[in-house]
């Protein structure tokens, strides 16, 4: 049996895929959600200036909570995981905001 580096059992791509599948549903309505949520606040954000305070952890953080949202939304709303990920991005903005983090 393989095992990763933390000691736990590695599983096959197929394996890995049904089990996400069954959490979150089908990647391919997950990813045409996602990328609504994107292309939505991306253009809010073109037309209403904000581009210049903008940074690239920003843009990642936005990116990264539109994907978790969409978990939530195409799959279990109940899995709490997806939900501290969102809080979890969100913190990183605030630290980077006050000077905590670069």
């Amino acid at each position: 049996m393989k095992t990763n580096d933390g000691g736990e059992k590695l599983q096959s791509t197929d394996e890995t895929l049904k089990q996400r599948g069954s959490r979150y549903g089908s990647f391919a309505e997950h990813a045409k959600l996602s990328q609504t949520l994107k292309e939505a606040i991306e253009y809010h954000i073109q037309h209403h200036g904000h581009t210049e305070l903008m940074t690239p952890s920003m843009y990642e953080a936005i990116g990264m909570i539109c994907h978790k949202l969409a978990r939530i939304a195409n799959g279990d709303p109940t899995y709490d995981d997806s939900w501290r990920d969102i809080s979890g991005y969100s913190e990183l903005i605030v630290k980077e905001l006050n000077g905590e983090i670069i």
